[in-house]
């Protein structure tokens, strides 16, 4: 079901690509939404639409030949889904959570990146970022310990999260929140066996570092622990 999205109701307004555009510049959304598990991007198609993430977290992921799937990224809140000029995605995406998209026309967009200097720079900018934090999981992927890399994708997701908090300037040490990711995601996610990543959860419950409750609910007592375990 698709409902218009208005621009001053937009609850990521201020982060999103889309917030940084003029206000005439600005393309008619709508919204999209999604249950968890649900497929909303083939790899190999294209849709007719890009759209920026209100809420819930999208996870990215590569199938081999033999069927075999890899989780390559995840997107949250704010988060830009799609690729302009392409043919076809290299990715699929599908909901982790329950997912609120803002969906906006391809062909307008990719105009507007050919038209506007502007716009062409802000998309590189976030281009890059997402670069640098592909390369900083590659450090992960190649060179972290399975305790590194179990705290390093509990530090991402808490601070994503609190980037998302009202109130940014506290930033407060104990955070509240639910890990989008079933533990065999993760183990996907991060290249471990589903085994060792329930033992380092449980490592870092131990060391007071976190605290996890029924279901996927989890609370991180002490951020600067938490950092230091992952670096």
């Amino acid at each position: 079901m698709l409902k218009h999205c208005p621009h001053a109701a937009c609850a990521v307004n201020s982060r999103a690509f889309c917030g940084t555009l003029a206000t005439e510049r600005r393309p008619r959304q709508v919204k999209r939404l999604y249950t968890p598990g649900q497929i909303i991007v083939s790899a190999g198609q294209q849709e007719d639409w890009f759209a920026t993430i209100l809420s819930g977290v999208v996870t990215l992921t590569k199938t081999m030949a033999d069927g075999r799937e890899q989780i390559v990224g995840l997107l949250l809140a704010s988060d830009f889904l799609g690729r302009p000029f392409a043919r076809a995605n290299s990715c699929g995406a599908q909901a982790a959570t329950t997912v609120e998209l803002c969906c906006f026309d391809r062909q307008y967009f990719e105009d507007l990146m050919r038209s506007c200097l502007e716009t062409r720079h802000l998309f590189l900018e976030r281009t890059l970022t997402e670069l640098d934090a592909a390369r900083e999981w590659m450090l992960l992927l190649g060179c972290k310990t399975a305790e590194e890399r179990v705290a390093s994708l509990v530090l991402f997701m808490a601070k994503r999260m609190r980037s998302q908090t009202a109130d940014r300037s506290s930033r407060p040490q104990t955070l509240h929140f639910d890990l989008p990711l079933s533990r065999t995601q993760m183990a996907e996610y991060l290249g471990l066996r589903i085994e060792t990543v329930c033992r380092q959860i449980k490592r870092l419950r131990a060391a007071g570092i976190i605290e996890t409750n029924n279901g996927r609910a989890i609370t991180v007592h002490d951020m600067g622990k938490l950092e230091r375990m992952a670096e």
